[in-house]
Parts: structure tokens; C-alpha cells; sequence
């Protein structure tokens, strides 16, 4: 007889709440099941073999039954007797014998005489009745793929052949199958030819890949997936019902699918612009009033779903759509209108990611100049030393690394045409060129807007600088409005979407393909991933699809995935989106080991590039302490299968339109693999934060950040009663050039929600991971990686209260907070989740 303990299992799973009050008058079988004692079948498995055949030990068995119900977690109870010789607890088996499925929290085994064993589970567990197969937990202890103990082995691997599935058939709700796709379900010929849309992936556009759902390909369009309402993902991908986090991308769906369809009918001319400026505040004092419609559809109340946005009005009770005046509008009503505003954003707004320097004179494109006319640049050497006369001249400038650039024209150009075939859009190629002042700040100095050789007519140029006459201060602000349209496009679709949100799924999915859920690097990128791939769906369905919110309000229009395409092949490099190489790249900052970072910065004010490069210094010094630990040695990194297995399929599958590219990493030693894991740790929290929750701070008030422009310049090729009415009342042609109001006022819903935190935000480095938390090492690097951000915070206090940081402090001006680690609830303009959550 050997001696046994006593263990008691103690399993958590969150009781969801989406049917509302009256579901839970209503008994159903499942509480039945709960009553009888036999809500999940636990199975414990030990991490050793048995010593004398050398295969796995049973394992032991025994019934969870409720025990207690409190703020929406349920607990479950079951007592197992465990002998002495079973070994270290490595995993459990569950079975789910209700008849829907169940969220698992955690499971606690107590009464081992070194403490509690914790299983942490965070998953959907099918019913027994919709798919037979038991679920495997692991302990919280990561092991190499080396180091696993041999009771765990053909778990681990198990494990991962079914996450891979077999790359047939249509995935259903209920599974966990991680596969590849391409873009091919964001149009719908189905529907309307003129929903079509090219297959983004592949040669002629080359793309990240997605998540595969499987569905059928449309029947006029076989090389397209058919659309559905409901868009696959795997199973522990999806949180909307389990977690407040969702807030998030609940108010999100409900914009797009309830609130922006309200909009529609209240305002009935689509194609109808601002007035007079005074009707853009209205949106921010009187609203506009949705009511007529949704009591006429009977719809349900967006004043619950969307407080912030919707107000009521008690003696009607009609839904109100009123917007919140953004903190910039707030501080100095016309901060929109000046161009040191229009500069300084550049360096601390929504896109700090644009701005380059100058290294060659004079600008050149480098697109085929039979097709899009004269490759040099319209600006000349004497307007700029006009504009610089005393300070220097271009040649100087360029040394001093004075001179920098905004630059569309190469990207933009080859779809001027077919953009221009749109009624009611217009687009151009444009650059647009700063100076470096001797306060730190950037003046702008010239934008140049072309058009190329079109039905019959030559290549269309012209320069605007700011101007001391009437007509020309009038060009200039109708040139920027054109540049800012650019730079919104630019943003959206490439500085936000592709380069975050879009290039991060395949990362997602490699890693639970590649990695084990006991692997320490899957652990440490696992909060880097939550919530993405639920919001890329939703992102699908109803924001980059054809006819959805990006097409219809942005410049590039029904191309705007395309263009994110041709960004992608032009501009994406792996290694380049690390924070200081794209400094260095974007000519920024130069290579100097005495300066802080190893950098020295160009343009020493640059808020974003400064509080960057403290986040990246940290989050790296946080993964250098984690890799460390697990792989102390080269040798180490060799021998890991699993993760050379990952690698491998980022960049030949994931990322497989690039996989031939000399710029990929290696992956052979623990210093590679820090650089590869911070890279992608910064790009979903420090580089989304950048360019995400400011969005409705700076482009709420639409004038400045307007996402499209409508009309041409007056001075290409005018009717004359379009000059004359441009001469008699230019503020009249900006507001037409501006976003309808439909067109305003969709975008300005959808970012006021993109812009919000909810109230249980996972915040970089706030919370440590339970496994993290059982390592005592781990716990300790997590705890300064904890202090060091809290440092970070008060740093950036202290940057935002110099008064000789003239690109984050001075009248009317909002401090530089989008890199502050953490934050409240709500619209706050400061934050960095770990994860690109919403």
C-alpha cells in the first residue's frame, strides 16, 4: 500500500450573462447536470511515466459539482485521492457534460505539501454532445520543447496538430483552428459588380495573410469568399461575451451596424456639405437627432449601448447623436487653422510615422515617366530659399539635416485616375516640405500637388507656399486640406491597419500553430495578442470591406485596400518596424553610443520618437530579462523546434509574399530572438497606442484631419464660374473640398469609439500573467518591468511641463500623452494596452 493525499480541484468558469434576467428564471437541463454533480468530468495527468513499463499513468478521475456562484463566476468542487508515487500534476483533461458550452477560468489543485498546482485556462470548453474530445489544460510551469517532462509529451504535440487542423472544409463557431488565408472575402460581387474587389495576397498584390474561415467561394466571383454576418475566428479569439474588455468592440458593432445606419436615413443627401462652419459645431452643441428612424424601425435604444455619443432628450425622449467636443477644439478653437499646428502634428498628432527627412535635391519620383509625366519635382531651389531666406540655403539645409518631407506622390499617383472616375472625390500626388526652425519646431514651406497625364491632357503641377495675398492664403489652405486627406488615408489604411492590426494576425496564428501553450514565448506574447483577431473580423465585415466605412470616407476610396496592398510590397520590412530602426531609416535619428537609446534624434522635440524610444528601451529590457532565463545559451535557441518551426512560418507563410526579402532576421542566438519578440511587443502596444487613441483628440474636429477631398483645386483647370464663386467666397470651397456630412459624421462616430479605453483595459506591464507569477525570477523582472513604466509616466509629466519643448507645450496646446503607460476609462488621449484590442 502506498500512502495518498487528498487533493480538492477547485475550477472557475465565468457564467455568462447575454441572455439577461429572465434567462436565469428559466431552469434548463444544464442546471439539472449542476445539481446532480456532474457539470465536468476532471482527469488528472501525471508529468512522469510509470518507472516500470514506461508509458503514461492513468489517469485519475473524478465529477466537479457546483459549490458556489458569486458576480458571475461560478465555482465547481471535486475531491481526488492522489498516491504518492502519481508524480507532479503536469495537465488536466476536462469534459464539459452540459449541453452548451462553458468559459473556463482557471483550475486550482490544493492540498499538495508544496502548495497549489494552478491551471489557467481562459478558453471555451465545448459541450461532450457537440464534439467528443477532451480538453487538455497544462499547469502553469513553461518548459522548452526540450525540457517537457516526459508524461506531457505527445499532450504537447497532440495539442498542436489539432490548433493546425487540416486546412479543409468550413470552420465552425465552436472550433480552435489556427489557418492561413488570403484576402479574399472583403468584396462581395455577389451582391454587385461594383462590389468586386481583387484578392489581396498573392504576386499582383502582395499581403499578410488571415485567419481561414472556409467559407464558399461566390458564385460570380470563384476566386472570392462568400460574406457572412458571422465571421470565424477560433474560439479563444473571441471574448465579447465573457469580458467587460469588449465594451469596446461591443459599442464598435454597434456604430456599425445600428448607429450608422441611423445616420443614413437623418441625413438624407449623402452627397450634402457643411454649410458654414457653424453647422460643424452643431454637431458638438445641438446633435443630430436619430429618433424618427429607429422608432420607425423599431430598433433598440443606442442611448444604452453608446452613452457617450447618444444623449436623450427627456421631454421627447428622441435619441440624440451629440458628439463630445475633442480636448484639441477644447484648448483653442482654431488650432486647426494655423501651420505650425499643421507642422507640429506631424511630429506629436495622429501619423508621426510620415514625416521624413531630406537627403537628395531636387525630388525626384521614381515612377515611368510615360505614364505619369516629368520625374523631377515642381519645387525649385529659389522658393525655398525664399521662404528660408536668412536662416540658409537648400544645400545647407539638407546638410544640417534641416529639411523634411511629407511624401504621397510616388504612392499616390497611379491612383489618381481611377479615383478621379468616383463622382464626388478628387485625388492628387502630393509632397510637402518642412523646415527645421531654430526653436525645435517644423515650418511648412511648400506643398506640391500633381495630377498625372489624363484623358488626353498633360501632367497637371503646381507648388503653393504660404502667402501674404488673399487668393494665395486661400490655395494654401485648400492645398493642406488636400495633403491632410493624404496623410488621414496614409494613416488608416497603412500606419494603423496594415502595419499594426493587419500584420500582427499572422504572428497570432504561427504562434498558437507553432507554439505550445507551455511554451515560455507563447506566454510571454500571449497579452500581446488578446482581443486582435475578434476586432480584425469585425474590421472585415464592416470597416475595410467594399462599401464599408474606409471606402466611403477616405481619399483613396474603393482602392483603399489596394493601396494598403502597394504599401505593403513598397514600404513593409520586418526589421524596420522596430522604433529605432525606423528612425534611423526615416533619416530621424543617427547611430551615437554616447547618446541615450544609442540614438541621437534630428529633430531633438520629437515627442513621439522620445517617448518611443523610453517605451522600447523597456519593453526590451523586460524581454531581455525573460529570454535570458529560458535560454541562457545559443545552444539553447538551436535546439528549440517549436520555435524555429514559428519563425519559419512568419516569414514564409504568414508573411509569405515577402519570404525570398535579405532583411528577415535570423534567428540563432537569444539577443535575436529579444530583438524579434520586442519588435513585435512594441508593435501592438506602443505603435497601435501612437496611432489609434488619439484618433478622436486630433481628428474628431474634422476640419483638421478632414479624410477626404471632394473637389479639385481651383486653380486646375477651373469652369469660370467655379473661379469666380472660389473669388467671391472661398470659405464656401473649402467647406464643399471638405467630407459630407454623412461622410464626417460616420468617420467621427466610429473614431470616438476606436478612441475609448473600457473599463478593464489590460494595460502594458499593469497586471502580472499568473504562469509569470510562479516564476520567482520572471516575477521579479515583471516587477521592475512594472516601476520602470511607472518611471516612464512621470517622465513624460515633466516633458509635457517644459516650456522649452515647444512641440508638446504652449497656448492652446494638448500635452504629448499617447505613450503614458496607463490610463482611465473612457476617451482619454494617453494609454498603452498590451494588445490591439480595438
Amino acid at each position: 500500500m502506498t500512502s495518498s493525499t487528498l487533493v480538492k480541484a477547485i475550477v472557475t468558469t465565468v457564467k455568462l450573462t447575454v441572455g439577461g434576467f429572465l434567462s436565469s428564471l428559466v431552469i434548463d437541463r444544464d442546471d439539472i447536470t449542476d445539481w446532480l454533480g456532474k457539470t465536468l468530468l476532471l482527469e488528472l495527468v501525471s508529468a512522469q511515466l510509470d518507472p516500470k513499463t514506461g508509458l503514461e499513468k492513468e489517469t485519475i478521475k473524478g465529477y466537479a459539482h457546483w459549490k458556489s456562484q458569486d458576480e458571475g463566476e461560478v465555482k465547481y468542487e471535486s475531491g481526488f485521492e492522489v498516491p504518492a508515487d502519481f508524480g507532479e500534476v503536469g495537465a488536466i483533461f476536462v469534459e464539459n457534460e452540459h449541453h452548451k458550452e462553458m468559459y473556463l477560468k482557471d483550475i486550482i489543485l490544493d492540498g499538495f505539501p508544496n502548495g497549489p498546482v494552478n491551471l489557467t485556462c481562459n478558453s471555451w470548453v465545448h459541450s461532450k454532445h457537440d464534439y467528443p474530445h477532451k480538453r487538455v489544460f497544462f499547469a502553469n510551469k513553461s518548459y522548452l520543447p526540450s525540457e517537457t517532462p516526459k508524461g506531457l509529451r505527445r499532450l504537447r504535440e497532440e495539442e498542436l496538430v489539432i490548433l493546425r487542423g487540416d486546412g479543409k472544409g468550413e470552420r465552425t463557431t465552436h472550433e480552435r483552428v489556427y489557418d492561413y488565408d488570403v484576402y479574399n472575402d472583403i468584396g462581395d460581387p455577389d451582391s454587385s459588380e461594383n462590389l468586386k474587389r481583387p484578392v489581396l495576397g498573392g504576386k499582383q498584390y502582395p499581403y499578410p495573410r488571415r485567419c481561414r474561415t472556409g467559407r464558399p467561394c461566390c458564385e460570380k466571383d470563384p476566386l472570392s469568399e462568400k460574406r457572412s454576418s458571422n465571421v470565424y475566428i477560433p474560439r479563444d479569439e473571441s471574448f465579447s461575451e465573457v469580458k467587460q474588455l469588449t465594451f469596446s468592440a461591443k459599442a464598435l458593432y454597434s456604430v456599425l451596424h445600428a448607429l450608422v445606419p441611423s445616420l443614413e436615413v437623418a441625413i438624407v443627401d449623402g452627397e450634402l456639405g457643411f454649410p458654414y462652419f457653424t453647422a460643424i459645431d452643431s454637431l458638438f452643441n445641438e446633435g443630430v437627432n436619430l429618433s424618427p428612424h429607429n422608432k420607425a424601425q423599431n430598433k433598440v435604444s443606442l442611448l444604452n449601448i453608446l452613452p457617450r455619443l447618444v444623449n436623450s432628450i427627456t421631454e421627447s425622449q428622441d435619441e440624440v447623436l451629440r458628439f463630445e467636443t475633442p480636448e484639441t477644439m477644447h484648448r483653442d478653437k482654431f488650432f486647426w487653422f494655423r501651420d505650425e499646428e499643421f507642422a507640429r502634428q506631424t511630429l506629436a498628432g495622429l501619423n508621426p510615422y510620415s514625416i521624413r527627412l531630406v537627403t537628395e535635391w531636387p525630388l525626384k519620383s521614381k515612377l515611368d515617366p510615360k505614364i505619369y509625366g516629368p520625374q523631377e519635382s515642381a519645387i525649385t531651389t529659389e522658393m525655398i530659399e525664399r521662404q528660408i531666406k536668412g536662416f540658409c540655403s537648400v544645400k545647407e539645409a539638407i546638410s544640417q539635416k534641416k529639411l523634411y518631407i511629407l511624401d504621397y506622390h510616388d504612392l499616390l499617383l497611379p491612383f489618381v485616375s481611377r479615383v478621379r472616375e468616383i463622382k464626388g472625390t478628387t485625388l492628387y500626388g502630393s509632397r510637402t516640405l518642412f523646415f527645421l526652425t531654430p526653436e525645435g519646431t517644423l515650418r511648412p514651406l511648400a506643398i506640391e500637388l500633381t495630377r498625372p497625364p489624363i484623358d488626353g491632357k498633360p501632367q497637371w503641377r503646381e507648388v503653393f507656399t504660404p502667402s501674404w495675398d488673399a487668393t494665395g492664403v486661400w490655395m494654401w489652405r485648400l492645398a493642406k486640406a488636400h495633403v491632410l486627406a493624404h496623410d488621414s488615408g496614409y494613416h488608416q489604411l497603412v500606419s494603423h491597419w496594415l502595419r499594426t492590426h493587419c500584420c500582427t494576425e499572422p504572428y497570432i496564428i504561427a504562434t498558437n500553430r507553432q507554439l505550445s501553450a507551455i511554451h515560455p514565448i507563447h506566454r510571454l506574447l500571449l497579452p500581446h495578442f488578446r482581443f486582435t483577431m475578434e476586432i480584425n473580423a469585425l474590421a472585415r465585415e464592416a470597416l475595410i470591406n467594399a462599401g464599408g466605412i474606409i471606402e466611403s470616407t477616405f481619399s483613396p476610396r474603393k482602392y483603399s485596400m489596394e493601396f494598403s496592398s502597394i504599401a505593403y510590397d513598397q514600404q513593409w520590412q520586418f526589421n524596420l518596424e522596430a522604433l529605432p530602426a525606423d528612425l534611423l531609416n526615416r533619416g530621424l535619428a543617427v547611430e551615437d553610443p554616447t547618446a541615450p537609446h544609442g540614438l541621437k534624434l534630428t529633430i531633438e522635440d520629437y515627442p513621439f520618437a522620445n517617448d518611443g524610444l523610453l517605451l522600447w528601451d523597456t519593453i526590451k529590457e523586460w524581454v531581455s530579462d525573460y529570454v535570458n532565463h529560458y535560454y541562457p545559451s545559443p545552444t539553447a535557441i538551436e535546439s528549440d523546434q517549436e520555435l524555429h518551426a514559428w519563425w519559419r512560418e512568419i516569414r514564409t507563410v504568414g508573411h509569405g509574399d515577402k519570404k525570398d526579402e535579405s532583411w528577415w532576421p535570423v534567428l540563432n542566438t537569444p539577443k535575436d530572438l529579444i530583438q524579434i519578440i520586442t519588435t513585435i511587443g512594441w508593435v501592438t502596444s506602443g505603435h497601435h497606442a501612437a496611432v489609434n487613441f488619439g484618433q478622436y483628440t486630433y481628428a474628431g474636429y474634422f476640419p483638421n484631419r478632414p479624410t477626404i477631398a471632394r473637389n479639385n483645386m481651383p486653380s486646375e483647370e477651373p469652369s469660370k464660374e467655379f473661379y469666380t464663386n472660389f473669388l467671391r467666397k472661398p470659405e464656401g470651397v473649402l467647406l464643399q473640398c471638405f467630407p459630407s456630412q454623412l461622410q464626417a459624421t460616420r468617420v467621427m462616430v466610429v473614431l470616438d469609439v476606436l478612441s475609448n479605453h473600457s473599463p478593464d483595459e489590460e494595460y502594458l506591464g499593469e497586471a502580472i500573467e499568473p504562469a509569470w507569477a510562479e516564476n520567482p525570477h520572471i516575477k521579479a523582472a515583471f516587477e521592475r518591468f512594472n516601476g520602470r513604466l511607472k518611471q516612464i509616466e512621470e517622465i513624460i509629466d515633466e516633458r509635457n511641463a517644459n516650456r522649452d519643448l515647444k512641440n508638446r507645450n504652449g497656448a492652446g496646446i494638448v500635452p504629448y500623452e499617447l505613450l503614458k503607460p496607463f490610463s482611465g476609462p473612457g476617451v482619454t488621449g494617453k494609454g498603452v494596452p498590451y494588445s490591439i484590442s480595438i
